[in-house]
């Protein structure tokens, strides 16, 4: 042990010195409100694209990094400047090459780490895993691809069932209105009627139905028809 002498009025003291302890309080870290990593397929197209979504917190995140399973930083992004409030929701994507095998090489498969603060201090991280395998297509029952003369009112979209899947999404765009339409069902839905008032007579639309993996990969077809005139 240590110890510490005094010389006072002729007399010795010694004591034990006591060694300064500093002791650092570490600040929670929390998990985000969404993390998210998948492969989008266009089959019509051909294509792929990878997806990283993240949302995190109330007052937005003015750092986000995310890594790769083998160590690489595929985002990092800070908000300019201490008064930034930062960024709460985001979206990542890829580019779509026709090269399948060259974008799995990029993105390999497994857990993709997010790590974000915002401009208080408060951190964010979490975990997201990547799978590469991509659900079967569905295929279009009504309309058919390229179909004319599709009557405005009413229309039920119909598809193909598809085994395995978690679900589908539907996204539907009408030019003459400038109408978008998107959303996710269950499995067991292969149907779906437009609300009135997106779709017009006379108009192109495009549509894209998407089958949904249990990881969360999504494969789309997609094509045009066109509305019946008045």
């Amino acid at each position: 042990m240590l110890f510490k002498t005094l010389v006072a009025a002729g007399l010795l003291f010694a004591f034990p010195l006591i060694p300064t302890v500093s002791v650092a309080v570490a600040e929670k870290t929390e998990s985000f409100d969404s993390a998210s990593a998948r492969l989008e397929q266009n089959a019509t197209d051909g294509d792929v694209e990878a997806v990283f979504e993240a949302i995190a917190g109330e007052d937005g995140l003015t750092k986000l990094t995310i890594t790769a399973p083998d160590g690489r930083t595929i985002v990092d992004f800070s908000a300019p400047g201490r008064s930034a409030t930062g960024m709460r929701q985001f979206r990542f994507e890829s580019p779509e090459p026709t090269d399948v095998a060259a974008l799995k090489k990029a993105f390999p498969e497994g857990e993709y780490t997010l790590s974000g603060s915002t401009s208080s201090g408060k951190q964010f991280r979490d975990k997201a895993e990547l799978r590469h395998k991509l659900p079967a297509t569905t295929e279009f029952i009504f309309p058919k691809a390229d179909a004319r003369d599709v009557q405005a009112n009413n229309v039920r979209i119909r598809w193909a069932p598809v085994k395995n899947v978690a679900g589908y999404s539907i996204e539907l765009d009408a030019s003459k209105l400038s109408a978008h339409l998107e959303m996710k069902l269950p499995a067991s839905v292969t149907s779906f009627t437009v609300p009135e008032g997106i779709l017009a007579p006379g108009g192109k639309c495009q549509l894209g139905i998407g089958t949904i993996s249990s990881d969360g990969n999504v494969s789309m077809i997609e094509t045009t028809f066109t509305t019946a005139g008045k």
